[in-house]
């Protein structure tokens, strides 16, 4: 499944590198378009939730909206 995810509080390299890094050690495929504020996310519904993605992204301190 694929998704798009809006992301407040995303500034620099370093910010998508943390979302990306974290979502990847959950098998799931992240793509942060820094300028739109938004994550697109391509991952198996059967391995992890959409409600354990958007924690993921917030446990590196950014707001899902």
């Amino acid at each position: 499944m694929t998704s798009t995810i809006q992301v407040k509080g995303m500034s620099c390299q370093h910010c998508v590198n943390s979302i990306e890094g974290a979502l990847k050690k959950k098998d799931v495929k992240a793509k942060v378009d820094l300028p739109a504020g938004r994550v697109t996310v391509e991952f198996e519904e059967n391995r992890i939730t959409m409600a354990q993605i958007k924690e993921t992204i917030e446990d590196q301190g950014f707001d899902v909206v």
